[in-house]
């Protein structure tokens, strides 16, 4: 079973996490809350708390994917953090995915991991994909090699549903969008 680190940090944008984890659980994906500082709980951009089931202290392995939800909050935080940083280029190096929605792909094209690469994130924040081709309002979900980005809230479901595609199958996240009544494009 595929497992995946979902970071959140202070601030971040509850349905852009929350989604795609109800979807990606329903697929049976091992999907692990990480709180990025050493208290569990972390409070929501809409002063939702949410207790991670771990700690970023507390890894000891990689997993087959990271996703760092959005949030202009959680964002900011994500890129402040040295540890996020650490664990991003510790998966990126083992060839993991690297999964964003929202602002929060900019936390890779600021550390420069988006060179060359086909990327979307929120309107107004693709200076900050560096180096990346912005896809834009063309597609709501961007995949080019092990990076995986998505424009924001409304494409929370899209999003979680390539996540299940890329993680297990095709058939998997068409089984999930029948689940959950979604008319998958």
């Amino acid at each position: 079973m595929s497992k995946v680190y979902v970071f959140l940090a202070e601030g971040f944008e509850e349905s852009e996490a929350v989604v795609p984890i109800d979807l990606m659980r329903r697929a049976r994906l091992d999907v692990v809350t990480v709180s990025i500082t050493e208290d569990p709980v972390v409070v929501s951009s809409h002063g939702i708390p949410v207790t991670a089931d771990t700690t970023i202290g507390s890894l000891t392995e990689t997993a087959d994917a990271i996703f760092l939800p959005g949030g202009l909050k959680g964002t900011n935080n994500l890129k402040e953090s040295e540890a996020v940083a650490a664990k991003i280029l510790e998966h990126k190096e083992a060839g993991k995915i690297l999964s964003a929605i929202c602002a929060a792909p900019t936390v890779y094209g600021l550390m420069g991991l988006l060179e060359g690469k086909k990327a979307t994130c929120y309107p107004g924040k693709e200076t900050e994909l560096l180096g990346a081709e912005w896809t834009g309002a063309v597609q709501t979900v961007a995949v080019d090699g092990q990076f995986v980005t998505s424009r924001g809230m409304g494409t929370s479901i899209d999003f979680g549903l390539k996540m299940i595609e890329l993680l297990i199958s095709d058939a998997k996240a068409q089984e999930i969008a029948n689940q959950v009544l979604y008319p998958r494009a």
